[in-house]
């Protein structure tokens, strides 16, 4: 994955849809963080990583609302991807969120599209 380019394709997108692409990232995440748990709920095998899908879940749901909000003091959009994909010292976690982020941006399609019909 190239943290450049993935920012160049965020900086395009217009407002609503990267809201709805970080929403759609937060559902694959917490799909991923099924992982750290069993069916009970004492269950919890990997704490640690629990908690890092939800500190990250908690920052991004303010981001969403930002954007939704056209607030001009949100972060930056290389900020907020360089948050995600950057690389991190903790293997399981970068894991979590690229396989979450690739079935995000893989899923994820722009209101916007035009779509050209030939004769």
């Amino acid at each position: 994955m190239n943290l450049n380019s993935e920012i160049q394709f965020f900086v395009e997108l217009r407002l609503v849809d990267k809201a709805r692409l970080l929403n759609l990232f937060l559902h694959e995440l917490a799909e991923e963080a099924r992982t750290t748990y069993g069916p009970g709920t004492e269950q919890v095998h990997d704490g640690a990583h629990l908690r890092f899908v939800n500190e990250l879940t908690h920052r991004l749901t303010r981001v969403v609302e930002q954007l939704l909000a056209e607030e001009a003091t949100r972060p930056a959009d290389d900020v907020v991807l360089r948050m995600l994909l950057a690389p991190r010292a903790d293997k399981v976690a970068e894991r979590l969120v690229f396989n979450a982020y690739g079935r995000a941006i893989q899923g994820f399609e722009s209101y916007d599209t035009t779509v050209l019909m030939g004769p």
